[in-house]
């Protein structure tokens, strides 16, 4: 008997608290559902993009597409038509310099990712050290604004190719 009591007794508020919780909103829909093909399609957010000067170009200093190189691999930034400043900077014609290993360009309209394959330089730097694994590797810089969101239109390298021994 006392323990169907404090059974009811523990159990009472817990019932009594989620029935006073929000309810589901049912006519809500997803942040992605599902197209006509089956397929998930996100909702889109527009986010505001900086424009790009004409001419506005990043390159590799060095390394050279092709090169053969050991680590650590010192890694120059080129930049022509705009100029390099901080994340968080909000200058015209500015930006801050990603380094994208092995990776597809990301989604212009969205802040670049921060993760192995991309590579944020918000402190305005123009050159690194790195290390990477032994064999051939992709790089590419994109240079992003002052929320790292890609300008408009992007302003991105050719792709180099170097071999890491």
């Amino acid at each position: 008997m006392i323990f169907r009591l404090l059974t009811i007794l523990t159990l009472a508020p817990v019932f009594c608290l989620s029935a006073c919780g929000p309810k589901p909103d049912n006519t809500a829909t997803s942040a992605s559902e599902p197209d006509a093909a089956g397929k998930v399609v996100a909702d889109a957010v527009a986010l505001p993009r900086t424009p790009s000067p004409d001419g506005a170009r990043v390159f590799f200093i060095s390394p050279a597409d092709g090169d053969t190189v050991s680590n650590p691999i010192h890694i120059e930034f080129g930049i022509e038509g705009m100029s390099v400043v901080k994340a968080g900077d909000k200058q015209p014609d500015s930006g801050h310099h990603h380094l994208l290993i092995d990776t597809a360009v990301p989604d212009p309209g969205a802040p670049v990712p921060a993760d192995a394959h991309h590579v944020h330089f918000g402190d305005g730097s123009t050159a690194t050290d790195i290390t990477l694994d032994p064999g051939q590797r992709t790089l590419r810089l994109l240079l992003a604004d002052y929320l790292h969101i890609p300008h408009d239109p992007p302003v991105v390298s050719d792709p180099i190719t170097i071999t890491v021994e």
